[in-house]
Protein backbone atom coordinates (compact mmCIF):
# COMPACT_ATOMS: atom_id res chain seq x y z
CA UNK A 1 0.00 0.00 0.00
CA UNK A 2 1.31 3.46 -0.80
CA UNK A 3 0.35 7.09 -0.29
CA UNK A 4 1.01 9.95 -2.68
CA UNK A 5 1.33 13.70 -2.38
CA UNK A 6 2.60 16.33 -4.79
CA UNK A 7 3.50 19.98 -5.24
CA UNK A 8 2.78 21.86 -8.41
CA UNK A 9 4.11 25.31 -9.34
CA UNK A 10 6.97 25.29 -6.83
CA UNK A 11 8.94 28.46 -7.70
CA UNK A 12 12.39 26.89 -7.43
CA UNK A 13 14.47 25.42 -10.18
CA UNK A 14 14.30 21.63 -10.48
CA UNK A 15 18.09 21.43 -10.31
CA UNK A 16 18.12 22.89 -6.79
CA UNK A 17 15.18 20.79 -5.58
CA UNK A 18 16.69 17.53 -6.90
CA UNK A 19 19.70 17.93 -4.60
CA UNK A 20 17.45 17.65 -1.56
CA UNK A 21 15.17 15.03 -3.14
CA UNK A 22 18.12 12.72 -3.74
CA UNK A 23 19.09 12.94 -0.07
CA UNK A 24 15.60 12.00 1.14
CA UNK A 25 14.90 9.15 -1.30
CA UNK A 26 14.79 5.73 0.38
CA UNK A 27 14.89 7.00 3.97
CA UNK A 28 12.37 6.34 6.73
CA UNK A 29 9.85 9.12 7.22
CA UNK A 30 11.14 10.19 10.63
CA UNK A 31 14.75 10.26 9.42
CA UNK A 32 13.69 12.31 6.39
CA UNK A 33 11.76 14.79 8.55
CA UNK A 34 14.74 15.20 10.88
CA UNK A 35 17.09 15.76 7.93
CA UNK A 36 14.79 18.30 6.26
CA UNK A 37 14.16 20.18 9.50
CA UNK A 38 17.85 20.97 10.00
CA UNK A 39 18.91 21.27 6.35
CA UNK A 40 20.03 24.80 5.38
CA UNK A 41 18.98 24.58 1.72
CA UNK A 42 15.87 26.59 0.87
CA UNK A 43 14.37 23.68 -1.08
CA UNK A 44 14.15 21.64 2.14
CA UNK A 45 11.18 23.60 3.49
CA UNK A 46 8.65 22.75 0.73
CA UNK A 47 9.81 19.12 0.63
CA UNK A 48 9.41 18.90 4.41
CA UNK A 49 5.90 20.24 4.04
CA UNK A 50 5.23 17.67 1.30
CA UNK A 51 6.48 14.75 3.44
CA UNK A 52 4.32 15.87 6.37
CA UNK A 53 1.33 16.15 4.03
CA UNK A 54 1.88 12.62 2.74
CA UNK A 55 2.12 11.29 6.31
CA UNK A 56 -1.15 13.08 7.13
CA UNK A 57 -2.72 11.47 4.04
CA UNK A 58 -1.57 8.04 5.28
CA UNK A 59 -2.94 8.74 8.73
CA UNK A 60 -6.25 9.88 7.25
CA UNK A 61 -6.59 6.66 5.24
CA UNK A 62 -6.36 4.71 8.47
CA UNK A 63 -4.96 1.53 6.92
CA UNK A 64 -1.28 2.57 7.12
CA UNK A 65 0.88 2.98 10.19
CA UNK A 66 2.90 6.22 9.91
CA UNK A 67 5.81 4.70 11.86
CA UNK A 68 6.52 2.05 9.19
CA UNK A 69 6.53 4.40 6.18
CA UNK A 70 9.52 5.29 4.05
CA UNK A 71 10.06 7.53 1.01
CA UNK A 72 9.86 5.01 -1.80
CA UNK A 73 9.76 7.47 -4.68
CA UNK A 74 10.31 11.20 -5.09
CA UNK A 75 10.35 12.75 -8.53
CA UNK A 76 11.23 16.33 -9.44
CA UNK A 77 10.12 17.49 -12.87
CA UNK A 78 10.23 20.91 -14.45
CA UNK A 79 7.05 22.92 -14.32
CA UNK A 80 6.04 25.90 -16.41
CA UNK A 81 8.68 28.55 -17.07
CA UNK A 82 7.91 32.26 -16.83
CA UNK A 83 9.74 34.24 -19.48
CA UNK A 84 10.85 37.80 -18.75
CA UNK A 85 13.16 40.26 -20.48
CA UNK A 86 15.95 42.39 -19.04
CA UNK A 87 17.03 45.52 -20.91
CA UNK A 88 20.70 45.60 -21.89
CA UNK A 89 23.07 47.97 -23.61
CA UNK A 90 22.34 49.61 -26.98
CA UNK A 91 18.62 48.81 -26.98
CA UNK A 92 18.96 45.03 -26.79
CA UNK A 93 17.38 42.66 -24.28
CA UNK A 94 18.32 39.42 -22.56
CA UNK A 95 15.81 36.69 -21.69
CA UNK A 96 15.32 35.68 -18.07
CA UNK A 97 13.80 32.24 -17.44
CA UNK A 98 12.05 31.87 -14.08
CA UNK A 99 11.76 28.12 -13.72
CA UNK A 100 9.37 26.17 -11.54
CA UNK A 101 9.13 22.56 -10.38
CA UNK A 102 6.62 19.76 -9.85
CA UNK A 103 7.45 17.33 -7.05
CA UNK A 104 5.72 13.94 -6.64
CA UNK A 105 6.21 11.89 -3.48
CA UNK A 106 5.21 8.30 -2.74
CA UNK A 107 5.39 6.74 0.70
CA UNK A 108 5.24 2.96 1.14
CA UNK A 109 5.31 0.54 4.06
CA UNK A 110 8.38 -1.50 4.89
Amino acid sequence: MSVKARIKWLRMTPRKVRIIANEVRGKDVQVAIDFLTFCKKSAARPILKLVKSAVANADQKGTLDPDTLYVSEILVDSGPTMKRWMPRARGSATPILKRSSKVSLTLSER
